[in-house]
């Protein structure tokens, strides 16, 4: 009798209108595209610099950055 496990009763489903509402519009549209990700202008704008590098500024930097 200590070795045998008893399953806990199941919870009675509440009606939710909401659920009920947005599962009969997934039934009649389909289910929504995902979501997608925006770039981030930020990354983007360090990504490409407004201005290249001039000779100046090339030869002031060490082997380490090139």
């Amino acid at each position: 009798m200590l070795g045998r496990i008893e399953m806990s009763k199941s919870r009675k489903k509440v009606f939710s209108a909401v659920k009920a509402v947005k599962s009969n519009a997934r039934d009649r549209v389909g289910t929504p595209p995902p979501e997608r990700v925006l770039p981030d202008p930020k990354q983007k704008r360090s990504d490409h610099p407004k201005h290249k590098e001039t000779l100046a500024d090339l030869m002031q930097k060490t082997g380490e950055d090139v």
